[in-house]
């Protein structure tokens, strides 16, 4: 079974977040079970009814053992260059299509790479999570430490998530935290002096917002050194849906957005926040509280990946993944084929010779750590 057969026919399966990724999930589960996966679905409603699958396959007996994690759902593909980006195709030693890269691209290589070991060469078990929501806040990954069986014995082990870094080994990636802060006014013709401006409470707001984000920015006590850019991020985004410049706004919505690394005081920036809001009377909504994956570079898992990876020294990415949730229940690495710049692009690629790389590496991985 090859990699690039099993990505082409996932990435034809449409995921976008926005929908529901059963579709994939059964390709996805049928596809293990053919590989003497034992399979288990967990299964729920997002906040908006859709119905999102996670899959988590087992192979092997025991307990531990190795567990690699991807996920199913792609960011939207409304603007695309060229076709259908859901009819996957090869073209110059690439395969294009949304989510080629991230990350059916290395789900596939998972697979690609489990199907070379039947279940009596395995000391310890392979496991495979694909999650739905990776891409909108990790709701997948939540409900899959929650609930399922096979997570609980899966623990023990040790866990490679697939993100795309080139096959490079990620030892640490920043957290994600995101602040919704909403203020109510009242709507009116802006002459007759009977509204109110939502935005009124929401400037002082947003000067305090604005002073951390400066703060963050140059306070040394926020850096850390081994990242790029090595600061938190304070992302602000404002919307208050006016539809005419003479009526008062009768709802405004701020966002803020951070990316805290291994030290930074996310609990000190939470309360600052939410003193703030209650401060000007305003709604708080905190979302998607991830802390930083962190794995020490020079411990014993990250140089055994290192060994066999062929690589001489880890790094880290400024970017988040799943491992928000699962990284503080195993030691886990980031290792994946593809490149990062290529998620979420009009025309995403990933290279065939990364697929090749990626299950080879695999392989190498399940050989190391199960059999």
């Amino acid at each position: 079974m090859q990699s690039l057969d099993i990505a082409s026919e996932l990435v034809s399966r449409a995921s976008p977040s926005r929908i529901s990724n059963a579709d994939v999930s059964d390709v996805a589960e049928r596809t293990l079970r053919s590989l003497d996966f034992e399979t288990e679905r967990v299964e729920y409603d997002d906040e908006r009814g859709v119905r999102k699958v996670n899959v988590i396959g087992k192979k092997g007996r025991g307990i531990g053992g190795l567990t690699f994690f991807g996920h199913t759902d792609t960011v939207p593909a409304d603007e695309w260059a060229e076709g259908d980006p859901f009819k996957p195709f090869v073209r110059d030693g690439r395969l294009y299509g949304r989510g080629s890269c991230d990350m059916k691209g290395p789900d596939a290589c998972m697979m690609a790479a489990a199907a070379r070991f039947k279940p009596a060469d395995l000391a310890r078990p392979v496991y495979i999570v694909l999650t739905a929501d990776e891409e909108v806040g990790y709701g997948g990954a939540t409900s899959v430490v929650a609930r399922s069986r096979l997570f609980q014995e899966l623990k023990s082990g040790r866990g490679i998530i697939g993100e795309p870094t080139r096959l490079e080994v990620v030892y640490a990636h920043k957290g994600a935290i995101g602040f919704i802060v909403t203020s109510h006014g009242r709507a009116a013709h802006s002459s007759t002096g009977l509204g109110l401006n939502a935005n009124l409470a929401l400037i002082p707001f947003l000067d305090e917002m604005k002073k951390m984000h400066e703060e963050l920015q140059s306070d040394p006590r926020w850096r850390n050194d081994e990242f790029q850019p090595p600061v938190p991020g304070w992302n602000i985004g404002i919307n208050d849906g006016n539809t005419a410049v003479n009526i008062t706004a009768p709802r405004s919505v701020a966002t803020v957005y951070a990316r805290p690394m291994p030290g930074t005081n996310i609990d000190e920036l939470a309360r600052r926040v939410r003193a703030a809001a209650e401060q000007n009377g305003l709604e708080l909504k905190i979302i998607g509280h991830g802390r930083p994956v962190y794995v020490d570079p020079k411990g014993e898992f990250v140089q055994q990946v290192l060994a066999v990876a062929g690589r001489a020294t880890p790094r880290t990415v400024p970017y988040g993944t799943d491992g928000l949730c699962f990284g503080e229940h195993l030691p886990l690495v980031v290792c994946g084929p593809g490149d990062i710049a290529q998620a979420h692009t009009v025309d995403e690629w990933i290279e065939l010779d990364q697929l090749e790389k990626g299950t080879e590496l695999y392989c190498k991985l399940i050989q190391r750590f199960c059999c």
